[in-house]
């Protein structure tokens, strides 16, 4: 099943449930800063979508709370955003690495880890 496109505030609420795992909407938003924390109702709504879209799903129900788990990894999700952010440049990775080069967001250590992947490509099942 192919990942959903993802918001901002999706990838958000994902990212919480990637780190902290198996959550109610409560605890969701409270992995939010204090200052920057959406609405119980924003983020209830999110996950909602969220469970629409396939991103997540219910597990249980402990009183009248939801206990919800991501379906879809990390990985799959940064996949997903990585293939659109290429698609707008063609489907060429250059001029995205001479951004992050001129940038300074690219480090020795990333090269060489790119390095060893086109070395090493791993073997598609």
């Amino acid at each position: 099943m192919p990942s959903p496109k993802l918001s901002k505030l999706e990838l958000k609420i994902m990212e919480a449930l990637w780190t902290k795992g198996s959550s109610s909407v409560r605890e969701i938003q409270e992995c939010f800063p204090a200052k920057r924390r959406p609405a119980y109702t924003t983020v209830q709504t999110i996950v909602y979508r969220l469970e629409a879209k396939n991103a997540l799903k219910r597990t249980k129900k402990i009183g009248n709370a939801h206990i919800f788990e991501a379906v879809i990894s990390k990985t799959a999700a940064q996949r997903k955003l990585i293939d659109e952010l290429l698609g707008l440049f063609g489907g060429r990775a250059q001029p995205l690495m001479a951004h992050l080069i001129e940038s300074g967001q690219l480090t020795l250590a990333d090269i060489e880890e790119a390095r060893r992947a086109l070395r090493d490509p791993p073997t598609k099942e």
